[in-house]
C-alpha cells in the first residue's frame, strides 16, 4: 500500500513540477484525474489552489477511469479501503462536478481542460456549460478527446462545430495494446451502443449517397 501510494504521489508531484515550469503562459503539460477515484475531488482542488499560489496554469485531463478492476484487486490484496466509487452514478456525478470546478478556472484563464470521454451526455453537458460560461469553442482552453475508432460521430460533430476535438491512438506491442483496448471496451460499455449507432449512421449515409446519385 505505502509503495503504491508513494508512486502515485511521485507522479502527481512530477506533473505539478513540470506544469510550474512549462505552464506559465500557456498549458503544455496536463495531469490526468480519474473521476472514479474517491480522492480525485480533493486532489484536483488542491492542485488548483497550488497552481494559483505558485503562479502557473493547471492542465487537467478528466477521465472516468481506466483501471477499475486492478485498483480494486490491489486494495483487497493490500488490505486497504476500496478507492473506487461503488457505482457508476457516483462516478458520473464526480465527473460532472469536476467539470464545473475546472470550467470556472478555465473561464478565469487559470486552467485548461481535456474532456476525455466517450459519453455523449457528458460531452453535450460540457458544450452547454461552455456556452453558459461564454468559453470560446476553439480557443477557450477546453479540448475533447476520444479513442480512435470509438464514438467517431461525437468527435466529428465536435470538430464540425468548431470545438477542439482530438483522437488519441494507443500504440505498442500487440500483447500490451489489446488488453488496454479490452479494458476500455469493458469499462465504457456504453461505447458498444455508440458503435452500433455509428454503424447505423454510416449505413444511412451510404444509402443517401447511393440513391442521391441517381
Amino acid at each position: 500500500k505505502q509503495w503504491y501510494q508513494r508512486r502515485v504521489r511521485v507522479i502527481d508531484f512530477l506533473a505539478n513540477k513540470m506544469m510550474a515550469r512549462y505552464n506559465v503562459d500557456k498549458v503544455h503539460v496536463f495531469n490526468t484525474y480519474q473521476c472514479y477515484l474517491k480522492a480525485t475531488p480533493s486532489q484536483l482542488i488542491y492542485d488548483m489552489d497550488k497552481s494559483r499560489a505558485v503562479g502557473y496554469k493547471l492542465g487537467a485531463k478528466l477521465v472516468r477511469g481506466a483501471y477499475m478492476e486492478q485498483e480494486r484487486m490491489r486494495a483487497e490484496s493490500l488490505g486497504y479501503e476500496d478507492p473506487i466509487y461503488p457505482n457508476k452514478a457516483l462516478t458520473n456525478s464526480c465527473y460532472h462536478n469536476m467539470i464545473e470546478v475546472i470550467l470556472k478556472q478555465v473561464e478565469d484563464k487559470n486552467a485548461e481542460v481535456m474532456v476525455a470521454s466517450h459519453n455523449e451526455f457528458s460531452v453535450q453537458y460540457v458544450v452547454e456549460r461552455m456556452r453558459q460560461h461564454d468559453i470560446h469553442p476553439r480557443y477557450g482552453g477546453v479540448y475533447f478527446g476520444q479513442l480512435l475508432g470509438m464514438c467517431d460521430q461525437v468527435t466529428f460533430l465536435l470538430g464540425a462545430g468548431g470545438y477542439s476535438s482530438y483522437k488519441y491512438v494507443p500504440y505498442g506491442p500487440v500483447d500490451a495494446v489489446l488488453p488496454y483496448l479490452s479494458r476500455r471496451a469493458y469499462e465504457n460499455k456504453g461505447m458498444l451502443q455508440g458503435s452500433q449507432k455509428e454503424i447505423d449512421l454510416l449505413k444511412g449515409e451510404l444509402k443517401r449517397r447511393r440513391w442521391g446519385s441517381w
